[in-house]
């Protein structure tokens, strides 16, 4: 009874391993989809409803403002570590392992999304907004600026 038994258990294992396999293997087929569909080419408008959607399932809550504003913070500052020592004068410590430029850029959207999205900003429009005030003020001003002429 109890080699039935213990047989029984070792089965259940196995299979619970291998339908675990193959729920992986479907999450990442359907990861890649997703990817491929929706993120290859995603709008600003889109990000703030990605963003929104993994606060909602995995962050739980948005951090307040001034939190999330710390964090901005924070990222930038790494984003300009790695530049500091990838395009400026500081060399990096022998300890320090390479840092990824791309992620530290996509941290600081991903934390600007964050805020836009609790205080209620729409980013397209925002943007679309802060473009044209730029080329109303600086149609002229930069290509009349000396220093910029090669």
């Amino acid at each position: 009874m109890d080699n039935g038994r213990s047989f029984f258990i070792y089965l259940l294992t196995i299979f619970i391993l291998d339908l675990l396999l193959v729920l992986r293997s479907y999450f990442l087929t359907f990861i890649s989809k997703l990817k491929q569909d929706f993120m290859s080419e995603i709008t600003i408008n889109q990000a703030q409803v990605v963003v929104d959607e993994w606060i909602k399932k995995v962050g739980v809550r948005y951090f307040n403002e001034l939190t999330n504003t710390a964090l901005l913070m924070e990222e930038v500052g790494e984003l300009a570590r790695i530049v500091a020592r990838r395009y400026g004068e500081q060399s990096e410590k022998p300890t320090e392992k390479p840092q990824d430029l791309g992620d530290e850029i996509a941290d600081i959207l991903f934390v600007l999304i964050c805020l836009a999205n609790q205080t209620g900003i729409n980013l397209t429009a925002a943007f679309e907004k802060n473009i044209e005030k730029k080329t109303l003020r600086d149609s002229k001003r930069h290509k009349e600026n000396i220093k910029l002429k090669s």
